[in-house]
Formats: C-alpha cells, sequence, structure tokens
C-alpha cells in the first residue's frame, strides 16, 4: 500500500504521487571527484617544485568542473549533494590551490605581502563561490557577476606556465605574480559582468567557418599552449571590464542581477 503522503485525492480517485529518491548519484560525482582530486594534485606538485605539473592540474580542474554539471543535467541527476560537492571542489582547485602554487612559486619571497596576496586571493575565491551560490536565481544566466573562479585559476596558472616555458624566475616575478593574485581575486568579488557563454546552444547550426576557426584554435593551443592559454584568459580576465565600460558610456545597465527565467541554467557552473 503506498503512503498516505502520496496519495492525493482528485474526483473521487486516488492519485499516486511518486516522490524522487534523494541520493548520490554516481556519474556527475565522480566527475566532481576528478576535478577535487586534479586541483589536490596540483598543490602536491607545487610543493615538490614541480610547478609546470602544478599550473596543468589547474587546468585539467577546469575541463573537469565544466562537465560535471553538465553530466548532471544530460543525465538528469542533479541533486543537491551534488551541487555542495562541487562548491567545495572549486574552493580547493580554484582557491586554496592557485593560491598555495603562486606562494611557493613567487611570493614566498616577498615576506608578509607574499602571503597577503595568496591569502587575499584565497579568501575572495571563497567569497565568489558563496555569492554565487545564493545570488543564482537572481543573475543574468548570460554574464557572472564577477570573474569566475576557473578563469581567475586559470590567469594564475596560465602566468606560471608562461614564465616556466621562457625561463624566468626567481625575484623577477615576485611582484608581477602579487599585482596578479590581487587583480584576479579582487576582480572575482566585484559586480562587473563577464560574459558566461550560456546562451550559445551546441544544438544549433553554425556557419561552416565557425568550425574552421574552432579547429585553427585547437591548433594554435597544440603548437605553442603556454602563451595561447596565457593570452586567451588574460584577455577574459578584461572583458569585463571593458563591457562595464561600453554599458557605462552607452548609458546601459551595468548590473547582472536579473530576475529573467528563460535562461541557460547556472548550477552547478562558477
Amino acid at each position: 500500500m503506498p503512503d498516505s503522503a502520496d496519495l492525493e485525492s482528485g474526483e473521487g480517485e486516488a492519485v499516486v504521487v511518486r516522490k524522487r529518491r534523494k541520493g548520490i548519484y554516481i556519474l556527475p560525482n565522480l566527475v566532481t571527484l576528478a576535478a577535487l582530486f586534479a586541483g589536490f594534485y596540483s598543490i602536491v606538485m607545487a610543493m615538490n617544485g614541480r610547478f609546470d605539473m602544478a599550473a596543468i592540474g589547474v587546468f585539467c580542474a577546469m575541463v573537469l568542473d565544466s562537465l560535471d554539471g553538465r553530466v548532471a543535467r544530460m543525465t538528469n541527476t542533479q541533486s543537491a549533494f551534488g551541487e555542495q560537492m562541487d562548491s567545495l571542489s572549486d574552493m580547493v582547485s580554484f582557491g586554496a590551490a592557485p593560491a598555495l602554487i603562486s606562494y611557493e612559486w613567487a611570493l614566498r619571497g616577498l615576506g608578509r605581502w607574499g602571503w597577503i596576496a595568496a591569502f587575499v586571493y584565497c579568501a575572495c575565491a571563497a567569497l565568489r563561490l558563496a555569492r554565487f551560490n545564493v545570488n543564482t536565481s537572481v543573475v543574468d544566466k548570460r554574464y557572472f557577476q564577477g570573474l569566475p573562479s576557473p578563469a581567475a585559476a586559470a590567469i594564475i596558472a596560465g602566468f606560471i606556465l608562461l614564465m616556466n616555458d621562457l625561463g624566468v624566475k626567481g625575484p623577477a616575478v615576485a611582484w608581477p605574480m602579487f599585482a596578479l593574485a590581487l587583480y584576479a581575486g579582487l576582480t572575482m568579488v566585484t559586480n562587473v559582468p563577464f560574459y558566461s557563454f550560456k546562451d550559445i546552444g551546441m544544438k544549433r547550426s553554425v556557419p561552416f567557418v565557425v568550425i574552421v576557426l574552432v579547429a585553427l584554435a585547437i591548433a594554435a593551443v597544440s603548437i605553442d599552449p603556454a602563451p595561447v592559454l596565457c593570452a586567451v584568459f588574460f584577455a577574459y580576465g578584461v572583458s569585463g571590464y571593458v563591457v562595464y565600460v561600453w554599458r557605462k558610456a552607452k548609458g546601459q545597465q551595468t548590473s547582472v542581477i536579473s530576475t529573467s527565467t528563460d535562461e541557460p541554467d547556472e548550477r552547478g557552473l562558477h
């Protein structure tokens, strides 16, 4: 017999309402755990002085983080547990890991200024993720409110990867890393709009030239990953300010706070 809580009366007959089971879905959470491992791996590599591998670990975490929410939606396995797990994984991979990597790589030599810059970045990542979780329903999904944490981590990791590729290290990179950590951290907690690319439908038809451009982009990254990735994420890191100034000059609304509900779902993506 069905439980009384599962029965609704309607015109003389009982209707069984099946409640969705609440549990832990293995597939999306495996992807989240893989992203968490990539962040942990980055920290371990930084402790061992392998900063190139540490930076690559951050990029791997970024790719995996972009997949877990999509996997959950494709398999209809979204859950509150998965959302919380994703946020905690992001805090490690895009908050603690970049802060510790940058400190071990360059900021340690600056003494108290070094660990202050690393802490500011880490604290801003936590604040950005917390704000994202509570503002999901009121933010225009076409834009991020502030620099997303994976992009901020990619700016740090891309700079480290580029400098290692060029053989530049030591005091020459300490103050640039200091400025970059503060910029990336503080930009995460601004209200500057950064385009989210979530209104681009993967199922829509596109011109042939778009596929050619994507192929060329993949080729460029594969030929010389460090400068290309660094340039891409540096450009994205300033794009929000360009959008803000352009909107301000046009007299348009600069805030991304919106009550629209007909835009792509942002859950699981930070």
